[in-house]
């Protein structure tokens, strides 16, 4: 008898994914990122002269949590390949399997076009310019273009991120002013440390997955370096709203002080040859401004300004 008698033929199974939960739309998200960027959103908008209905205002921090949301949607699609790589990332959704990754962009572009269209109709579309500007800069310019090709992809990416006071801002007034541009700049210039503390303790993921973050590419200690030089330029731009009589002096008195712990936390990283203050100083500084941007909200209270 041939061998081929006690052959069996059996029919390829295919793998049958989970199904995606609610919690799994919500991961593709970045709820932790798309907080901060709400909260900023909502400080820009009630730190903005001028009244915007209760409804509206709603609808507009809605708005901006929607494409914060859809930022974070595409980018996962985008960067599936490295999250599958890297530790910190690797039980994101798509990398999983929860999620289908066509699934994933389809459900961010939607949520981007809807959140645009939401504001514009809703509010004006001045706001609903800049924050589809901030969707298109983080998708196309950081995701895209200078995530994987620079070690300066924090500080020009950084920009996406510092879009939604200004947004808020204009939500109210409908225009850009000094003032939001101030804080603007707050949260460009406090990106880079925040980032670059996170880099410096995950550099094997970064290195793994092939994104030249700083500390892949220049090393330790210049990234130590320029987290203090970018801590020592974030401290002015900190007490900039009271300076410019935007922020009172409650502001701007826990603005000095609190500058002066970040750079307290950026100098015990250049002293430290482990990795405890660079985790201690990215902590601080996710602190560091949701505190700032509470106290401009709390100084812009009547009668609480200093």
């Amino acid at each position: 008898m041939s061998d081929t008698a006690y052959r069996v033929s059996v029919a390829p199974v295919t793998p049958v994914l989970p199904t995606a939960e609610l919690g799994d739309y919500l991961a593709l998200m970045k709820p932790r990122v798309m907080s901060l960027v709400v909260f900023t959103g909502l400080a820009g908008l009630l730190a903005a002269p001028g009244e915007l209905h209760w409804l509206l205002s709603a609808v507009a921090v809605l708005a901006i949590a929607i494409g914060a949301g859809a930022s974070g949607a595409i980018n996962m699609w985008y960067d599936r390949d490295i999250d599958a790589v890297m530790e910190r990332t690797r039980k994101r959704p798509i990398p999983m399997g929860r999620v289908e990754p066509d699934e994933a962009l389809t459900f961010g572009v939607v949520m981007a076009c809807g959140s645009v269209l939401l504001m514009g109709i809703a509010v004006n579309f001045v706001a609903a310019g800049l924050l589809a500007a901030s969707i298109l800069f983080y998708v196309f310019v950081y995701t895209m273009w200078l995530k994987r090709r620079t070690p300066q992809n924090i500080v020009i990416g950084g920009a996406a991120g510092a879009f939604p006071p200004v947004i808020g801002w204009a939500a109210v007034t409908g225009t850009v002013g000094v003032e939001s541009l101030v804080l603007f700049l707050l949260i460009f210039m406090w990106t880079p440390p925040h980032f670059w503390a996170l880099a410096l303790y995950r550099c094997g993921d970064y290195a793994a997955a092939g994104v030249p973050m700083l500390p892949v590419v220049s090393g330790k200690r210049e990234t130590k370096r320029q987290i203090l030089i970018y801590t020592v330029l974030l401290a002015p731009v900190a007490v900039a709203p009271t300076l410019l009589g935007f922020a009172g002096w409650i502001y701007g008195s826990a603005a000095i002080l609190l500058s002066a712990l970040f750079l307290a936390a950026a100098v015990a990283v250049c002293r430290d040859d482990t990795d405890r203050s660079a985790k201690r100083t990215f902590g601080f500084s996710i602190f560091y401004l949701f505190a700032l941007f509470a106290l401009l909200i709390v100084d812009r209270v009547p009668g609480v300004a200093g």
